[in-house]
């Protein structure tokens, strides 16, 4: 008999984590003489510890076919870390004994650097404590800080909509500066990599094209020379736009919206640069300024998608259960870029133990001279993760997008596992 598969999404969603979904779910579809039913877990791993499942093959090929266009995490997502099998084995045997009552052999989590982890250490539970799992991470990441793949699904979406939103923005600036905003400045989510921030870049055509400064993680953040910078472009060009990552650091190294608190995984909470960013030029310089802090809408904007990422993100989700019923197992499919113009790219793979808790930054040839911009190089590693168009249908003037039934799969363990 085939074994089942639980699939899972972890971290924070993108607008294209359901499209790699979608390539799980109707690969493993295609292979029922190999993988039984399908599992998603509710909310992530958590849906695992808590016996929570998903009966996917009660939702029809149309409904499973529009996950490919339906932003968020469409099973639940969440920020939980396992903690090593000598810390917590509890959590491990728990695993192993949801996994057993429901005939679990092959296990596929769907997430960014901490999630990797995961599935590494859920790979590595099987073979501790005796229970054969195959684990195969399916990569996703807005941060595109996974190490070895070319590029992070989620992150060529994220991307277009911060270049496009800034380009926007810098026309709505421009128009208005003389009598009123002269300073706009727009948060972009990037705790340690900037290569969101870098996406703004691609704004600028010409010479002196805002964004006129970013701010990267990258970077220590220096005033003077940032407001010597502010000061130039409202002289030059009239106005200015600045393009700030979350996590831009003073030289201190520490962030310059840190809260104190931490979040789920232990990382330290940001309270919103954007703001301490706006106030400062305001203090130092007089000018008048609006900020934005993209947050969510960066993430779950599906009606600008790009084409590009859209169809990574199916490919890595079907090549995972590829690699799974070719017997490879604690692995990660991985883009592999083969050429840049015109831009071709692949599949390929990576040890999980080679991804898990490594962390890509932007390399420094990606930034310009000054620190304040990107350089040609990052450019043409840019430019082709924004290219195409795949919108949504739209109904009624708004995008139709799915909501599954997510059947519950009925408890058989006949106890209780409580997350802490």
């Amino acid at each position: 008999m085939p074994k089942n598969a639980f699939y899972a999404q972890s971290g924070g969603v993108t607008s294209v984590i359901n499209a790699s979904a979608a390539g799980v779910i109707e690969t493993a579809r295609k292979h029922p003489d190999k993988i039984g039913k399908l599992y998603a877990g509710r909310n992530g791993i958590i849906g695992a510890l808590t016996e929570n499942l998903i009966d996917t093959s009660q939702e029809s090929e149309a409904n499973i076919a529009a996950l490919k266009h339906t932003p968020s995490g469409a099973f639940g997502s969440c920020r939980y870390k396992l903690k090593g099998l000598e810390e917590n084995k509890a959590e491990y045997e728990r695993l192993i004994e949801v996994f057993k009552a429901h005939d679990i052999g092959y296990f596929f989590y769907n997430g960014g650097g901490d999630s990797q982890d995961t599935s590494h250490k859920v790979s590595q539970m099987g073979e501790s404590l005796g229970y054969p799992i195959t684990c195969i991470g399916v990569p996703k990441t807005i941060d595109n800080d996974l190490p070895i793949t070319d590029n992070c699904p989620g992150f060529g979406s994220v991307a277009k909509y911060v270049a496009v939103s800034t380009r926007e923005a810098a026309f709505d600036v421009a128009s208005m500066a003389l009598t009123s905003t002269k300073v706009f400045v727009l948060e972009v989510m990037g705790r340690h990599a900037g290569w969101i921030a870098a996406a703004a870049g691609l704004a600028a055509e010409f010479d002196g094209d805002a964004p006129q400064i970013i701010l990267f993680p990258e970077v220590t953040f220096d005033q003077e020379k940032f407001l010597t910078r502010v000061k130039q472009s409202v002289d030059n060009q009239g106005y200015c736009v600045i393009v700030v990552s979350e996590g831009v650091k003073n030289a201190e190294g520490r962030f310059l919206a840190e809260s104190g608190r931490k979040d789920a995984f232990g990382h330290a909470q940001l309270g919103g640069v954007a703001p301490v960013i706006a106030q400062l030029v305001n203090t130092e310089l007089g000018y008048k300024y609006h900020y934005a802090v993209s947050d969510y809408l960066q993430r779950a904007a599906r009606h600008i998608a790009s084409k590009t990422d859209v169809e990574q993100a199916y490919a890595v989700g079907k090549a995972a259960v590829e690699l799974a019923l070719e017997g490879k197992n604690a692995v990660m499919p991985t883009i592999v870029r083969t050429a840049d113009e015109p831009y071709r790219w692949e599949v390929g793979f990576a040890q999980l133990a080679d991804v898990a808790n490594v962390e890509k930054t932007l390399p420094p040839d990606y930034l310009s001279d000054d620190g304040f911009g990107i350089s040609d190089k990052c450019r043409r590693y840019l430019s082709p993760l924004i290219e195409g168009e795949d919108y949504p249908p739209y109904t009624n003037g708004l995008p139709a997008y799915v909501r599954l039934k997510n059947a519950p799969v009925a408890k058989k363990t006949g106890s209780d596992f409580k997350v802490k």
